[in-house]
């Protein structure tokens, strides 16, 4: 589980050794993030 102060939000990480594209988009998404945002971070 990974959380922010400030931020309303948990996202649940699955613990595997790779994320595929949906599941990462996903929690992207959950993040309110865009891609571009995620990839800046």
């Amino acid at each position: 589980m990974m959380t922010k102060k400030g931020y309303d939000y948990t996202l649940s990480i699955p613990q595997h050794s790779e994320l595929g594209p949906g599941i990462l988009r996903k929690l992207i998404k959950q993040a309110n993030l865009s891609v571009e945002e995620f990839n800046g971070l």
